[in-house]
């Protein structure tokens, strides 16, 4: 199972990543000022990130319990993936409509968005991070 520092580096790496990456794209996507592309990128990547410490600490108790082990099939990466941005969109959509003064369905669509990005960078992302930081008993299951 990882470490607090690793998940701590995991979630991090991952939100600086994303920011770098969603907030032009979110202002050219929705034609925002960038300045609310960043308020509303920032502020749903500090939710994201402590939901990121949370859900991912619990899906591992939960994968240990269940399986004995955190190794992530193809179909479990995906169902994880899924999971997460569930609970963020219900976190972020009143969040984003209080911001930019639009209704919950005006929000929920605009986070939706963002949920489809996010959901694919988090598969690919949380890969390419098990490949680069890969744990030692996955050696011993392979």
């Amino acid at each position: 199972m990882r470490t607090t520092a690793d998940r701590i580096r995991h979630a991090i790496s991952f939100e600086i990543i994303g920011i770098l990456i969603a907030t032009p794209l979110a202002a050219f996507a929705f034609h925002m000022h960038p300045g609310d592309s960043a308020v509303i990128v920032v502020g749903s990547a500090t939710v994201a990130m402590g939901w990121n410490y949370v859900y991912n600490l619990l899906f591992d108790h939960a994968m240990n319990r269940l399986r004995g082990t955190t190794l992530k099939t193809p179909a479990l990466r995906v169902l994880h993936a899924v999971m997460f941005e569930i609970g963020l969109l219900i976190m972020l959509m009143p969040l984003i409509a209080l911001y930019l003064g639009i209704s919950l369905l005006e929000a929920f669509f605009m986070d939706m968005a963002f949920a489809l990005f996010y959901m694919v960078y988090a598969l690919v992302f949380n890969w390419a991070y098990d490949r680069v930081f890969p744990l030692a008993e996955w050696h011993q299951k392979a």
